[in-house]
């Protein structure tokens, strides 16, 4: 079972020496969107890096990020209210067209994200507002939300997705996941919702002693770890 949860300090130190300077990390951490950037960025992009994700996901990302303009153009902008209802025809000539990666089971992800897009922006208004009412200490609840209503977004997927939007969380790195097991943090699979309840606990301890965000406390963990 996990141990007491020490000081972030110990890591923050670590990590100063590990980059040089407190200026060094500073100058990597990530930026956090505010709740009216969340809510007011379109249901499409969400969808749009939703689908990116997915496609990076065990893929080379540099590949996708060359072709990102054909899949905007293939995916006619990622308008959620289509792709939730899209002709079974049009994914089949998606699995055809040379803009994309053609990864027919990647392709089929779009209508169930486009789905699980638009039933909680018609419950919440958009999907940013409903990603900007959900708490960074509850990330676990998020994440297990995400995989259940969505596709192929379990594993890092769905963390990378929330870095990327601006929403303040974790990302399990293996560096993050090497920090917290040597520290006895972590006993269990980091994808498993226990092994994810143990990570929220140890952030959350974080995030109350310092008041650092949760995607600074992330980064900062990842750089502590090393000779």
């Amino acid at each position: 079972m996990p141990t007491s949860i020490p000081s972030f300090q110990l890591f923050y130190q670590r990590a100063i020496a590990r980059k040089g300077s407190k200026k060094a990390i500073q100058a990597t951490l990530p930026k956090i969107a505010t709740g009216a950037e969340l809510s007011n960025r379109g249901d499409d992009r969400y969808l749009a890096e939703l689908t990116a994700c997915v496609f990076r996901a065990g893929f080379v990302w540099r590949i996708i990020n060359h072709k990102w303009a054909g899949f905007e153009e293939a995916f006619s902008g990622f308008v959620p209210v289509y792709w939730q209802q899209v002709p079974p025809e049009r994914l089949e000539a998606l699995a055809r067209d040379e803009r994309i990666v053609r990864n027919m089971q990647k392709i089929f992800t779009v209508p169930q994200n486009a789905q699980m897009i638009v039933e909680a922006s018609e419950e919440h208004g958009s999907f940013g507002q409903f990603l900007a009412q959900w708490p960074s200490d509850n990330q676990v609840g998020l994440l297990l939300w995400l995989k259940k209503y969505g596709a192929r977004l379990g594993g890092a997927t769905a963390q990378h997705f929330l870095r990327r939007v601006g929403w303040d969380g974790y990302v399990l790195s293996s560096d993050v996941v090497t920090a917290l097991e040597n520290h006895n943090l972590l006993d269990a699979s980091p994808t498993s919702k226990k092994g994810l309840t143990q990570v929220q606990t140890a952030f959350n301890a974080w995030h109350k002693e310092t008041g650092l965000p949760f995607s600074h406390l992330s980064r900062i963990l990842s750089y502590s770890v090393g000779a």
